[in-house]
């Protein structure tokens, strides 16, 4: 009885039985936030601009050109291309059409996101210092080329707790069978935060968090009854060694004990209609896809995950990009519009950011051999386009210009740094407050600079 009322307890009140605080460090919010929550669609590989969003018609004017030296001015590129003995301009060899009232330029790879273009904010005027992938798309997610600094997921769940008892606060789902470039588990770590900041990775199948089943011959109640003693076990270590981290394996242990149950129940699409199947494609029936993510996306939204972060790999097209991104575009374009039309139907989308970008972006020029129907694009730090939509975004906005070769920024540049200092500032957080000390030094997500673009804000 008293182990069952335990459980009990622990389950109607799981903050109760350890004594844990949900709220997070800074308690409340630095300012009203305009959003409660993000869903991040990392594009990891870094989509061409060139042929999504930014268009260059003097690009297909100029093709086979030498890219001129007044253009690049002198700047590095990767070693992958610096060898190349010329560096001809290649235009996209696919059409560009305005769309909506803003008249944002759109690829025809994207007609799902076309017919969404007054609900996003586009930016593009990106640029980053990284010009390989991995320290790129380790600058975007933690604000450092170098790995060992927290994630962008575990700064707000340190900062701003959880608004779910029985989910972690940020969940991680990564697009099953890519190729690509790999992706490392630090991605989405909490380095020298409490590790109980960390995200949680859900993979597709029966056993979506590993381990978190019971194993044969062991039910919920044995299950309850070795995390009492396992607990205990824990807080006479912690009175014997002063060392917190036990307190933060006492609370993933409970919150594994509790995802016993909400874990299913969130992943369970058995009662989602055929009209949201059709609408987000039929790829959405195939566990672990990308368009099946960003339906799980919308339920881990409504359930009050405050990050979730996607990953879709493959879209690094050194070579043969033309049949690259086609199939890149073909696997996100549908399921990425219908996430905001469907956050927008159900009134999500109100205090939903939704972030859509790669890590950099991709050269004027191509990589390798270009002919008529072929040719690549290498990595392009100085330039990429994003697009963000939902709460306290401007909608139908395209913010930023790139130079007619699409290789510079001419106008309202935009830097990794300001980007993270906006989705905080969105979510009721000062970039410059929200710090840790850690090795005699405070650290936080945008380092030592960054600002919040606020001309993209509603």
């Amino acid at each position: 009885m008293g182990l069952g009322a335990a459980a009990l307890g622990s389950l109607l009140n799981p903050t109760q039985l350890l004594g844990n605080n949900n709220s997070g460090i800074l308690g409340a919010p630095h300012h009203a936030p305009k959003a409660k929550r993000i869903i991040f669609l990392l594009q990891s590989g870094a989509p061409s601009q060139l042929d999504l969003f930014d268009y260059k018609p003097l690009l297909n004017k100029m093709n086979g050109e030498q890219l001129p030296d007044s253009v690049r001015q002198g700047q590095r590129l990767t070693g992958m291309s610096a060898g190349q003995s010329s560096l001809p301009l290649a235009g996209s060899q696919f059409s560009f059409k305005q769309h909506g009232k803003s008249g944002a330029w759109v690829s025809e790879l994207m007609p799902h996101t076309a017919g969404i273009v007054d609900d996003l904010c586009f930016i593009k005027s990106m640029h980053t210092e990284a010009i390989n992938h991995d320290p790129a798309i380790t600058f975007i997610q933690t604000g450092s080329q170098i790995a060992g600094r927290p994630s962008m997921g575990s700064w707000l769940h340190y900062g701003l707790g959880s608004d779910n008892e029985n989910l972690p606060a940020f969940i991680v789902l990564v697009s099953k069978n890519k190729g690509g470039q790999p992706l490392y588990a630090r991605l989405w770590g909490s380095a020298f935060l409490p590790s109980k900041h960390q995200g949680v990775p859900f993979r597709a199948g029966a056993d979506p968090v590993l381990f978190l089943s019971n194993p044969p011959g062991i039910d919920n109640q044995d299950r309850g009854k070795m995390l009492k003693y396992l607990q205990r076990l824990h807080e006479l270590e912690l009175e014997q060694t002063g060392d917190e981290e036990l307190t933060n394996k006492i609370a993933q242990y409970e919150m594994a004990y509790r995802m016993q149950t909400s874990v299913p129940e969130a992943l369970d699409l058995s009662d989602e209609p055929e009209w949201v199947f059709d609408m987000y494609g039929p790829d959405s029936r195939d566990p672990g896809s990308f368009a099946a993510n960003c339906l799980q996306a919308r339920r881990l939204a409504e359930r009050g995950v405050k990050f979730i972060q996607l990953y879709h790999q493959g879209w690094d097209q050194h070579l043969k990009l033309p049949a690259g991104i086609k199939v890149q575009a073909r696997e996100t374009d549908q399921a990425s519009a219908a996430l905001i039309t469907d956050l927008k139907q159900r009134g999500l989308l109100e205090d939903t950011l939704v972030v859509w970008g790669g890590e950099f972006g991709r050269t004027a020029y191509s990589q390798g051999k270009l002919t008529k129907t072929d040719y690549g694009r290498d990595h392009h730090p100085n330039c990429f386009t994003i697009w963000m939509a939902g709460a306290g975004v401007q909608a139908g906005v395209n913010y930023g210009i790139t130079d007619e070769f699409g290789y510079n920024v001419v106008s309202n540049p935009v830097h990794v740094h300001d980007l993270q200092a906006t989705i905080l500032h969105l979510l009721g957080v000062d970039h410059e407050r929200l710090t840790y000390k850690h090795q005699g030094r405070y650290y936080r997500l945008t380092d030592v600079h960054g600002h919040v673009v606020k001309p993209i804000l509603a």
